[in-house]
């Protein structure tokens, strides 16, 4: 049964790819995204150029995405799957970039690293951040360890905030509302005078939301909605000391407060509040054969979960990072890159046990990167040591070549052999719940491989396949606590290919994962699973969009999840459950129509069109068929 399941799914790539290859001949339109700079190689490499797997929102894409959620948006593309993303908004966002775990994925705002250390794993809120005030994203798959320290595992989400300064003063806003008594609003300042420059944006949500806490049929009342609402504000300034020397610093806060339950089929009445505030600055100096960026961010977390029953647990996680990189242009086609960065952790929670500790990470790379030599060869190779005031000294390495076969981008061959590591966050290593100062990094290591090609120009298509293993996992068990003790053998494949036709833009991706882990129990019993909490085998998505009109733009959004598996604890049997659920598809829509120009627009987005019932988190509530309508403006 599951290799039928296997060879069904995988037929449906293959359709896709021949439905996308033969449409593809329709017309000469220019490649996508190969000329697109990606920032997040810190060596401003052109996508063509590099052998990473790279995938680039664009702005365009954002702005038809007003009614989503980042976390909705991310869910969208290859390789990634948000448990929860399509649930009540205040519900937590969990980020499996290739299976790996929430806490092996890095988030970066503008480059720089943004992490709250009273979160378990470290792991950014995604709910912190609006669409409406990211210019592009670019997605790095793969271990990035070398370029980014710890938690790069499974890799790099660099979210670009928008920054447009002209010399022409000009004010944009989004206003929508939608299901569930959804409101969403963004406003936006931003002017060049003279050598400064900045971008002010304002954003507010608020959401009746639905219950977190899926209502059982054996419940004698109805669970009450849990909603959530949440203001942002983010200020960026670019002042020209020289023309040479740059600086850019930036001050965003953001603040919500989100209702939420005690747990599947359980309604509760408890809500937390979250402050963060992040300021510093960018610096950049052009030697003109080179560039040094100098990067500086502090973050003040401050969470608060509030419940009728036990009162208010206050959490509070400091981050304070810099960074200083350096670039060299050797020759045209060889480029070295060489840093040093640093961050400095706390946290501070209250409760039952008070708990105020710290811990620093001090790393320095080194990276060359050779494009195209002999007009066929590109390799990016590189290394990082890190030393962590508790475990002690680290070492990660990455090497990636790739061939350009065929000129043009007809045909470019890649792979990667990379290791990485996970420094133990601090609620493990001091927290509240069975902390344990002994811990070690998750370490991994992971092989990829494939190819890229581009035919005709207005065609791409890539596909590759990967393995990571890990090691040294960092996992709670009761009554021991945080241990060091699974391990993990992960690997899959990714097909995704695009295309242009006319009007339409056509894009599609399939993605099948495979993992197990061995652990032991606190008996010591061994034990070995063939699949990975939340995380489906199979996604399959397609995309088609049509510019029916300068004015009139439509698009089709499908996505299919397979079977996955999930924990559940019994409050009545007091043991921890295996639940299975089902897979489920997902149709999405979108319209919108230009008024005055690219002035003034409507839009209306329509999620689950076809009122799929699934569940993405056992016992938990998943949206059904809901809309967000609205205008958008830009005035110059």
């Amino acid at each position: 049964m599951k290799k039928n399941c296997v060879y069904v799914v995988a037929g449906l790539g293959l359709a896709q790819l021949a439905l996308l290859s033969t449409a593809a001949r329709a017309q000469d339109t220019a490649r996508v995204l190969q000329d697109v700079v990606i920032t997040a190689t810190k060596a401003n490499q052109k996508q063509s150029q590099t052998g990473k797997v790279t995938t680039v929102i664009t702005r365009q894409e954002l702005e038809r995405s007003s009614g989503k959620s980042v976390a909705q948006l991310l869910s969208e593309q290859a390789g990634i799957v948000i448990n929860g993303a399509n649930a009540n908004p205040g519900l937590n966002k969990s980020v499996y970039m290739r299976g790996a775990d929430n806490k092996h994925t890095l988030i970066l705002l503008d480059g720089v690293l943004i992490f709250d250390p009273s979160n378990v794993g470290g792991a950014f809120d995604l709910r912190l951040l609006s669409v409406d005030q990211i210019d592009h994203i670019e997605i790095l798959r793969g271990g990035q360890s070398t370029l980014y320290g710890s938690d790069a595992v499974a890799g790099v989400i660099n979210i670009i905030t928008k920054k447009d300064g002209t010399p022409t003063p000009g004010v944009n806003g989004v206003a929508s509302a939608g299901s569930y008594g959804t409101v969403k609003g963004n406003i936006g300042l931003t002017a060049q005078v003279k050598n400064l420059s900045y971008n002010i944006n304002y954003s507010h949500e608020r959401s009746d939301g639905v219950s977190e806490a899926a209502q059982p049929a054996t419940a004698t009342s109805f669970y009450d909605k849990d909603g959530y609402s949440q203001d942002a504000v983010n200020a960026q300034f670019g002042i020209k000391i020289t023309d040479k020397f740059k600086i850019n610093p930036f001050v965003r806060f953001l603040q919500g407060k989100y209702n939420y339950d005690d747990g599947g089929y359980a309604d509760g009445g408890s809500y937390f509040t979250s402050k963060h505030l992040n300021l510093g600055t960018n610096a950049t100096y052009n030697t003109g054969k080179g560039l040094f960026n100098f990067n500086y961010s502090y973050e003040n977390t401050d969470r608060s979960y509030v419940s009728p029953q036990y009162g208010a647990s206050p959490y509070t996680g400091r981050l304070n990072f810099a960074e200083l990189y350096y670039n060299h242009q050797i020759t045209d086609h060889i480029k070295i890159l060489g840093g040093i960065d640093n961050r400095n952790s706390r946290i501070n929670a209250g409760g039952t046990a008070r708990v105020d500790s710290s811990a620093n990470l001090l790393g320095a790379y080194a990276s060359v990167f050779l494009n195209d030599i002999g007009s066929f060869f590109n390799l990016e190779a590189g290394g990082r040591y890190s030393h962590h005031t508790k475990f002690g000294d680290n070492w990660t390495s990455s090497f990636t070549p790739s061939f350009n076969i065929i000129q043009d981008d007809k045909l470019k061959i890649f792979w990667t052999a990379s290791t990485s590591f996970k420094a133990p966050d601090l609620s493990a290593l001091y927290g509240q719940f069975g902390p344990n100062p002994a811990l070690q990094p998750e370490k991994s290591r992971e092989y990829e491989a494939g190819f890229s090609t581009s035919p005709v120009k207005q065609f791409n298509l890539r596909v590759d396949v990967y393995q990571r293993k890990v090691t040294n996992a960092i996992v709670y068990l009761y009554p021991q606590g945080y241990i060091n003790q699974d391990k993990q053998d992960v690997k899959g494949i990714e097909v995704e290919p695009s295309a242009t036709v006319g009007i339409f833009t056509l894009k599609g991706y399939y993605n099948y994962f495979e993992g197990k882990a061995i652990s032991k129990n606190a008996a010591g019993a061994a034990s070995e699973l063939d699949y990975l909490y939340r995380r489906p085998g199979h996604t399959f998505g397609l995309f088609a969009g049509a510019q029916v009109s300068s004015k009139f733009y439509a698009s089709l959004n499908y996505r299919h999840y397979s079977q996955r598996y999930d924990s559940f604890y019994n409050s009545a049997t007091f043991a921890t459950e295996l639940q299975s659920l089902k897979g489920y598809g997902l149709l999405d829509g979108y319209a919108e129509y230009n008024l005055v120009g690219k002035k003034l627009k409507v839009f209306a987005d329509v999620k689950n069109i076809l009122n799929a019932k699934y569940a993405e988190l056992y016992g938990y509530t998943a949206l059904g068929t809901n809309f967000n309508a609205g205008l958008s403006f830009n005035i110059r």
